[in-house]
């Protein structure tokens, strides 16, 4: 039987020159942390340290003051460029509107509506100062109706943010469906009806809906 010869013990030089090769491998260059690594780490530590009042004291108070302005304008800033409410973005955007896609604003539509009220027709009036409303809730972001939906299922939405208003809006749903779908023949009264439940909706503060 061949014996395996004992280990060879290398001297402190050889050892050391073999535990820098192993650690030189690709491996070990992979598991080290890059500059944006320890970098970001730094920010990190930093800013906890200030939090945790653990600040140098060569560096002074008004560092720890400083930091603390920067970090929470950075958090104003965030919140403004992605903290929007979707509904924000929606708002700008074409919406289906009982039965067409709507590119114009609120105000667009109110004054196109004013345009075919002062000509007497008034079946385009009502319908476009309807679509003003549901608009201008949009925008403000106290609706967000489903595609597809109904002027009575945004007039029973409307209502439930402002209760105070739930006839109007009811009788406002009715004139739309009476000028748009029944064929009945729209009034100045309708109209006005309908001018004055916008303005007073706009004026008038959303209750929170659950």
């Amino acid at each position: 039987m061949t014996s395996t010869p004992p280990p060879i013990a290398p001297d402190p030089d050889e050892a050391r020159r073999w535990a820098e090769e192993e650690l030189s491998g690709a491996l070990y260059r992979e598991a080290e942390p890059t500059p944006i690594d320890r970098f970001a780490r730094g920010v990190v530590d930093t800013i906890a340290s200030i939090f945790a009042g653990r600040v140098p004291d060569s560096l002074g108070p008004w560092l720890a003051v400083g930091a603390i302005a920067v970090v929470l304008a950075l958090i104003v800033v965030a919140i403004l460029i992605w903290g929007r409410p979707r509904l924000a973005a929606r708002s700008r955007a074409p919406l289906a509107l009982f039965g067409e896609d709507e590119a114009r604003s609120a105000a667009e539509l109110r004054a196109d509506a004013e345009a075919c009220a002062d000509r007497g027709a008034w079946d385009e009036a009502i319908v476009l100062r309807v679509r003003a409303i549901a608009r201008g809730l949009v925008e403000r972001t106290i609706l967000d109706p489903e595609p597809g939906a109904t002027v009575h299922r945004f007039a029973a939405d409307a209502a439930r943010a402002f209760p105070s208003y739930r006839v109007e809006l009811t009788s406002l749903a009715r004139s739309f469906d009476d000028v748009r779908y029944l064929r009945r023949p729209g009034s100045a009264e309708a109209y006005a009806a309908a001018r004055t439940l916008d303005a007073q909706l706009a004026a008038a503060r959303a209750e929170v809906l659950a």
